[in-house]
């Protein structure tokens, strides 16, 4: 089995920051996006990864390879944004005919994937029962087998939401349909959609049955990005005593990251590098090598190397940035 990650989206809701870093290496939580999802996946037993990639898939390989030891890992480049069926389609000769687990590049999820990894079906739908289905393709049931999946759908269909975690042991027939949404130019909203490819292989017969995910978080826009910043450091953080500073948790702050003579916390993530000094710092993001002295923020994403300096109260400022304020 491999596991498929299309990491190739442009994420134009999170600039400016992914002008300069992939959406993918955004930080939450202490780590990368993808970081969070190859634990996930590290923690399967899977060895083997396909990452769907685009403009700085470079970055995202250099972590991915000196972060982790898989045994292999395969890329491929999405040259034009022709949506996620697409994206998956490219990586027909890498897949050849094996199992394949395929993850959202921007979709960090929780609970136990295990019941997902089934023979018993041609594949396993990972949904999420959501208060806003007109957003994602959603299923329609039969017991435990889907009979009918919509993608984006303008009137009411179902609540359950296609949230981005998908096992598929029939691949042959997946890119099977993969190939006829491209060849009979099966769009929606403009895009080859893999929702559409799904709903083709029940056409053809397909068991698709569901699993529900326990937790699902979103890291498409800043505010979803801090959301999800805040759920993560409730599950995982340790405390932490910084000698001169108040620490309050749930917070994650690297080795290698300074707290001097601030308040730091409740839901705040400081990365490698980053220094702050003088300041009071809540449910924020800091990126790598990043300087804030005398902030005062709230909702804040701080880019790598930025240096931010004066009382503000909500800031989102890129890489390499710098804000004096008086």
């Amino acid at each position: 089995m491999k596991a498929v990650i299309p990491v190739a989206g442009m994420g134009t809701r999170l600039r400016p920051h992914t002008h300069t870093v992939p959406k993918a290496l955004l930080h939450v939580a202490g780590k990368p996006i993808i970081g969070h999802i190859l634990d996930e996946v590290a923690a399967l037993g899977i060895e083997d990864l396909v990452l769907v990639v685009g403009v700085m898939g470079d970055q995202i390989l250099r972590y991915v390879n000196e972060a982790y030891r898989f045994r292999s890992v395969e890329i491929v480049e999405q040259e034009e944004r022709k949506g996620l069926g697409h994206a998956i389609g490219l990586t027909k000769k890498m897949v050849g005919g094996e199992p394949i687990l395929i993850i959202y590049g921007d979709t960090i999820f929780g609970g136990d994937l295990s019941d997902a990894i089934s023979d018993s079906a041609d594949g396993m739908i990972g949904v999420k029962q959501v208060a806003d289905p007109a957003r994602f393709g959603v299923v329609e049931l039969e017991g435990n087998r889907i009979t009918n999946l919509v993608e984006k759908p303008e009137q009411f269909v179902s609540d359950l939401a296609i949230v981005g975690v998908n096992y598929i042991q029939n691949t042959p027939l997946l890119f099977e349909c993969l190939d006829e949404l491209l060849t009979e130019k099966i769009r929606t909203q403009g895009e080859y959609q893999i929702t559409d490819a799904f709903r083709k292989m029940v056409e053809k017969g397909a068991a698709l049955e569901v699993f529900f995910l326990e937790d699902w978080f979103d890291c498409g826009k800043p505010e979803t990005l801090l959301a999800t910043n805040r759920h993560l450091l409730e599950k995982q953080s340790a405390p932490f005593d910084i000698a001169g500073s108040t620490i309050l948790p749930p917070v994650s702050i690297a080795p290698s990251a300074a707290i001097v003579g601030s308040i730091v916390g409740p839901y705040v993530s400081v990365a490698e590098g980053a220094r702050v000094e003088w300041s009071i710092v809540k449910d924020s993001i800091i990126g790598e090598a990043a300087v804030v002295q005398h902030g005062l923020l709230e909702g804040s994403l701080v880019g790598n190397r930025a240096f931010v300096q004066g009382a503000l109260q909500r800031l989102n400022v890129g890489d390499s940035s710098e804000i004096r304020i008086g």
